[in-house]
């Protein structure tokens, strides 16, 4: 055996023939390097190319009875089983048009008899080093595509675990709203999937960014963790002074947000929406929110979406200040708050979809545990000060 090859598991050539001298002669050349298998058909071919273990390169004959070498060519290259094969054409016919028509069906070489062995033993080594290039690229291609789709969902695994972990933070501290942050996404994702072919927003909602606004919306409240229990979980109305600090809590959700991304360390990271929905959230359309009176289109989309969910959730749930709204309740003060607090279109969508609304809001309702657990705290914070106004008396 060649010493080139005696390092590697020998390759398997098909010499398709109908002569058997042609086959004992092609047999001789090639059986020191390669494993040899011989058909005299066209017929046997396709069986034996089909079957397993499968040829690694088939010499073929053109000038057979029955079926000849272009219609066994053909049939190879037409069966997903056998594409692959590599086919040379070793035959009498010399002229320009047979070879041309030979390469046309799908060969990758065409040699002539009387053959040259050097010459016959190096198309069939160039070829087949050919086919393991191809091989190890696929492969290679499989295995890199295999990577980035396992690293892909292991980044989107830590996302989902960072905005859940930082979103049950905010529900710990005010859990009169229960399942609030599980209905305001779906809210959102509803309204983006309805308006993602409206002239005015299709360029900005995609699948990504939908699926982006899903996960973030959970911390649009994220920054009433700094905000104290006596204003969080006031029953009554808030004091002017009081409820300047509610207001800090869209700074405190903005900022809190924009130190994970720093630790990211990327310029535009998932947190982006996150951030934006936590910062303008309670900004109106017509300029009269806050933090910073933005009006209009000024105001960011992914905002805009969740200043629907959120009020339209706040109207229909209970709460320590105020009883639940009936649903049909709830849709008609959004709808005439259209282009005041809200986005026109956006309430317009939400018109459209407030079914699809009131099926979430049944599907995540609050449940009773967690409303007496609240108003036990809110007796608490209650107390806590009494005993500080008492003391400073």
């Amino acid at each position: 055996m060649n010493d080139s090859h005696s390092h590697l598991e020998r390759q398997t050539i098909l010499v398709v023939d109908d002569t058997p001298d042609n086959i004992a002669l092609l047999g001789a050349l090639l059986k020191d390097r390669y494993k040899v298998r011989a058909a005299n058909n066209g017929e046997r071919a396709l069986v034996i190319a089909a079957g397993q273990p499968q040829p690694d390169l088939i010499l073929l004959d053109i000038m057979m009875p029955g079926m000849d070498g272009y219609e066994v060519c053909e049939r190879l290259k037409i069966d997903p089983r056998t594409t692959d094969i590599p086919v040379i054409f070793l035959t009498a016919k010399a002229q320009v048009d047979d070879e041309e028509l030979g390469l046309r069906l799908g060969a990758v070489d065409y040699i002539t008899k009387p053959i040259s062995p050097p010459i016959v033993l190096a198309r069939v080594e160039t070829h087949l080093t050919l086919k393991r290039a191809r091989q190890f690229l696929q492969d290679r291609n499989g295995y890199l595509e295999a990577e980035i789709w396992r690293r892909s969902r292991e980044v989107m695994a830590i996302q989902e675990a960072t905005i859940l972990a930082m979103a049950s933070l905010a529900e710990t501290r005010d859990n009169a709203t229960g399942n609030h942050i599980r209905r305001t996404q779906h809210y959102v994702r509803i309204l983006a999937q309805h308006l993602r072919h409206h002239p005015r927003f299709a360029a900005a909602l995609n699948d990504e960014i939908i699926e982006l606004l899903f996960k973030s919306a959970p911390l649009h409240d994220i920054g009433k963790v700094g905000i104290p229990d006596r204003i969080l979980l006031k029953p009554g109305r808030l004091t002017p002074e009081e409820f300047e600090i509610m207001k800090t809590h869209t700074t405190l959700g903005r900022d809190a947000i924009a130190a994970a991304e720093q630790h990211l360390e990327t310029p535009d990271s998932f947190l982006r929406l996150a951030g934006e929905i936590a910062y303008f959230h309670q900004e109106k359309w017509d300029g009269s929110g806050y933090p910073e009176g933005l009006w209009g289109e000024q105001i960011p989309l992914s905002a805009r979406l969740m200043a629907v969910a959120d009020v339209y959730d706040a109207l229909i749930s209970r709460r320590i200040y105020k009883p639940a709204l009936p649903h049909e309740q709830a849709v008609a003060l959004i709808r005439e708050d259209r282009g005041r607090h809200f986005d026109p279109d956006i309430t317009d969508a939400f018109l459209e979809c407030a079914e699809q609304f009131r099926s979430v809001s049944a599907r995540f309702a609050d449940d009773q545990q967690a409303w007496q657990q609240t108003l036990e705290r809110v007796e608490i914070a209650l107390s806590d000060e009494i005993i500080v106004l008492g003391d400073g008396a």
